[in-house]
């Protein structure tokens, strides 16, 4: 369905069940879509996905080339049960961990449950471009393909988070770190849609 809007994939995140998530620095801004309101952006959006509600967060404009997609930092993996990924040592007045944990605690308020996946404290790749979301996986039939960003103890952690979250599925880790130096990640490249 054609909406008129201009978006990326990677700035929405949907439960397949009616909710939609996103940030309104990725929708909701003169690089994207002059003049539109949020609440015209929000009547398209739930329009185009069949949904009934959307729920936004603020997010952050202007600080990386996506305008902080939401898939770089929470998806969802049920219903309502979401995973999202967070530093264990954030550098101090870091804007992308305050308005993530704004995120985190908004889509609490709204009864999805998010449990916390750290991000790699030593990836391969240091950066301030990089994108080290274990959560931009990729969902298809029988797998999850997901990074790996050689940071054996955080590596083995989002395996083994993403084998409870999709028990009936192989967990497959890649080295994506050509994404991650690009702002992006598995899922910023490739858009699922599993048949089950």
């Amino acid at each position: 369905m054609k909406t008129g809007l201009v978006g990326e994939a990677g700035g929405i995140e949907q439960n397949g069940q009616g909710i939609l998530v996103a940030h309104e620095s990725s929708w909701v801004n003169e690089n994207r879509n002059p003049s539109l309101s949020r609440d015209q952006i929000e009547r398209s959006l739930l329009l185009a996905y069949g949904a009934e509600k959307m729920v936004w967060s603020a997010g952050l404009s202007g600080m990386d080339i996506t305008d902080y997609h939401i898939d770089s930092l929470v998806r969802f993996t049920g219903p309502m049960r979401m995973l999202a990924n967070l530093p264990e040592y954030p550098k101090e007045d870091d804007p992308f961990f305050t308005a993530a944990r704004a995120t985190i605690d908004l889509l609490r308020e709204n009864g999805l449950e998010v449990e916390i996946l750290p991000e790699p404290h030593l990836p391969r790749v240091e950066s301030h471009d990089f994108v080290a979301a274990y959560v931009n996986y990729y969902v298809c039939n029988g797998a999850v393909v997901a990074p790996q960003f050689g940071d054996e103890r955080t590596d083995r952690l989002a395996v083994d988070t993403l084998q409870r979250h999709f028990p009936e599925r192989e967990i497959i880790t890649l080295n994506v770190d050509p994404l991650g130096e690009l702002g992006g990640g598995i899922h910023c490249a490739t858009q699922q849609m599993p048949a089950s």
